[in-house]
């Protein structure tokens, strides 16, 4: 029997299979966050993929935590109101869970498209604006400083992640995501090499990590009891320096998170540092997964570079991860899940309208959706 296509749960949530949709930005939203057709056809996408559970992309809890000015964002009621929109139709479609990834760039925020490539706009620049983060210390050496923020200010977001989450909620969505890697704003704070700060939320691993689980916290006060938040983590910063953040850091994070009811752990690295020294290949932040699910009782998210079935397979027949989660790989073929099952001869669950395209020979493993919002 595959792995792959056995459930999981986290927390209450139960999903049919072990595969992820990792959050990926699209960069497709209007000025003011909202989301654009762009995201409908694209969330319908997810939605008849066939995965166990799909987490739309980073979505900005302040119109300056945005990555660019064409992030979502879920700071106000209008954006809260279209995404609900959207999820109801989405769920006529396909009862797969859909998740959130709530998040703050910080420093590496006010940057174009990247397929526009002009990089971070000045503060004082057309979708240019004014980042902050734990300290004054730029991501490149070009970009403009940020505003190291205060403990006001700081009070003042940990509010905002809070107030998202509850829309989050009212919206429909089934899970939230709190995105802590890729060295964005929370990332920013717990390693040294961007968190030069001397009071209560710098200096020590505990101070560094006061954040993150404050805004975990705060989140999880704001919601009904229950409801599962996970937390993607980026597990090394890739810099071969014993006072940069590293595995020993992410696990005694994750123990922490765990303690406060995260119900999971995402696991990808990296993005902290613009001369970071990344050694990308297959599987290659598997090994993160496996240090942090060693030393944690709650599930385990690996992510990078897993495209093939088997490969997925592999991962948890070693007892690597609890689940494994796919981006570029479900760009490429949104019917991956589909491809996987068939692949592993596994049971999946699909559109009843696509029913009539399986291969011959695959009709047992393939079965209609149910329980689906009319």
């Amino acid at each position: 029997m595959s792995l792959l296509f056995e459930q999981i749960q986290f927390g209450r949530l139960t999903l049919k299979n072990k595969i992820i949709i990792a959050p990926m930005c699209q960069y497709s939203a209007n000025e003011q966050g909202e989301i654009s057709y762009w995201h409908e056809q694209q969330w319908a996408n997810y939605a008849l993929s066939g995965a166990g559970l799909c987490i739309i992309e980073a979505t900005a809890v302040q119109a300056e935590g945005r990555i660019s000015y064409a992030d979502v964002g879920l700071w106000n009621d209008m954006q809260r109101a279209q995404m609900k929109a959207l999820l109801a139709k989405v769920k006529t479609l396909s009862p797969m869970p859909m998740g959130i990834q709530l998040a703050h760039a910080g420093r590496k925020a006010s940057t174009d498209k990247p397929w526009d490539g002009k990089g971070q706009f000045k503060p004082e620049t057309q979708h240019g604006w004014q980042t902050v983060s734990a300290s004054q210390i730029p991501f490149n050496e070009t970009d403009a400083v940020p505003h190291a923020l205060t403990l006001d200010e700081i009070k003042n977001i940990i509010e905002d992640f809070a107030s998202a989450a509850i829309r989050a909620v009212d919206a429909g969505f089934d899970l939230i995501e709190l995105h802590a890697a890729h060295g964005y704003l929370l990332h920013q704070f717990m390693s040294p090499l961007s968190n030069q700060r001397t009071d209560e939320y710098g200096g020590c691993f505990e101070n560094r990590i006061r954040l993150t689980l404050e805004v975990f916290q705060a989140m999880k006060n704001a919601i009904p009891e229950g409801f599962p938040i996970g937390v993607r983590i980026s597990a090394t910063d890739w810099m071969g320096d014993q006072h940069a953040w590293n595995i020993e850091s992410s696990i005694g994070l994750s123990k922490a998170l765990a303690q406060l009811g995260t119900v999971y752990i995402h696991v990808s690295s990296g993005g902290l540092h613009s001369k970071q020294d990344i050694r990308i290949g297959a599987n290659y932040q598997v090994p993160y997964s496996k240090a942090i699910k060693q030393q944690v009782d709650i599930p385990v998210i690996a992510v990078g570079l897993i495209t093939e079935a088997q490969q997925a397979e592999d991962i948890l027949q070693n007892d690597e991860a609890d689940a494994v989660a796919l981006a570029r790989a479900m760009l490429y073929d949104p019917r991956w899940p589909w491809h996987a099952a068939a692949t592993l001869g596994a049971h999946i669950d699909i559109a009843p309208q696509y029913l009539r395209c399986q291969p011959h020979g695959l009709k047992s493993l393939f079965k209609p959706f149910q329980n689906l919002n009319k």
